[in-house]
């Protein structure tokens, strides 16, 4: 393992301990889930800050924190979230917060000479008509999915920042791509959340409900690709622990479900008995989501959570730290 040390441009080798790793959004899915795998790891110095303590989109209390840590590492896991409800419904505000949230982090850590930076992007990236799975050279050979369109350019944009820093000034500056992100600590706000979580909500609700009739959008066609939380944080992880990452990287199973598969594996682990309705006025998005994973599994690292099992431990979740306290 190669690490840059921040007060100089010199690549030295030192002890995880010994690495300062500020995690932007640690409170959220899956910058929970890196917190975790990082101490798990052995990292000793993880710097982490609320939005009250400093908010992302304050360019200068960024700059400001950036410049004092002077950490070796960012991982930016911020963002503003959401399913095709949540992207229709505040499309302004996911581009705009997005934008803002990344030019801070990302040129803020350049500024400041964090040598190592990771960006966290989003399969959504991609555009709608493409081969299947999704290989990196796939970004912007087409548009990109309309219903989710302004969060996938202001991904984008982040994604090229960290590409042309690295490019022009040799930082170990990179962005992985990962699929439907799901498990612990997920938001199952049915008005913003994604549809993994949603569908538990959905099936939970239903069948305490005298297992009611669960309505689902679209028609169950759509194939999606979903990657647990601690699989998705491994997997950073081992990024960072390489020599160095060129650009961006997909990360997931290589594998896809139809919507209408996810629906009954969700309401097997639910327990729900009653009928699935498929409301078909409803939006489908993407036709397919699956990521071509070889440049990831040719680098040695594999997902160690099935679908199954993963929706369970989610679903648990959701029932002992959410549904007891509606």
């Amino acid at each position: 393992m190669r690490w840059s040390a921040a007060r100089d441009s010199r690549s030295i080798r030192v002890s995880k301990k010994d690495v300062k790793v500020f995690v932007a959004g640690h409170r959220g899915l899956v910058g929970s889930a890196i917190v975790r795998r990082l101490e798990a790891g052995g990292y000793g110095t993880i710097l982490l800050r609320t939005r009250q303590e400093l908010d992302l989109q304050n360019q200068e209390a960024v700059y400001r924190f950036l410049r004092e840590e002077r950490p070796d590492w960012v991982v930016l896991a911020a963002a503003k979230v959401g399913g095709i409800h949540a992207n229709s419904t505040y499309p302004a505000d996911f581009i705009g917060e997005n934008l803002i949230i990344e030019s801070n982090v990302i040129w803020g850590a350049h500024l400041a000479n964090v040598p190592n930076f990771l960006f966290l992007g989003s399969s959504c990236i991609y555009p709608r008509e493409t081969k299947q799975p999704i290989p990196e050279d796939a970004l912007l050979t087409s548009p990109p999915e309309p219903t989710n369109a302004p969060y996938a350019i202001a991904k984008i944009a982040g994604l090229y920042l960290c590409d042309s820093i690295r490019r022009q000034y040799s930082r170990n500056y990179f962005t992985a791509m990962p699929p439907n992100v799901y498990g612990t600590g997920d938001n199952f706000d049915l008005k913003t959340s994604h549809v993994l979580p949603a569908l538990i909500r959905k099936f939970h609700e239903a069948r305490e409900a005298g297992n009611t009739p669960v309505t689902c959008w679209g028609t169950g066609n759509p194939r999606r690709e979903f990657l647990y939380s601690d699989d998705v944080a491994d997997a950073l992880v081992f990024l960072m622990e390489q020599e160095s990452v060129t650009g961006h990287i997909n990360i997931g199973t290589g594998t896809s479900v139809s919507i209408r598969e996810l629906a009954e594996t969700v309401q097997r682990a639910v327990g729900h008995t009653g009928e699935i309705v498929w409301d078909t006025s409803m939006p489908d998005g993407f036709p397919e989501k699956t990521m071509d994973v070889n440049k990831l599994y040719n680098l040695g690292w594999r997902p160690k959570l099935p679908l199954e099992a993963g929706v369970q431990q989610a679903y648990a979740w959701f029932r002992d730290q959410v549904a007891v306290r509606a």
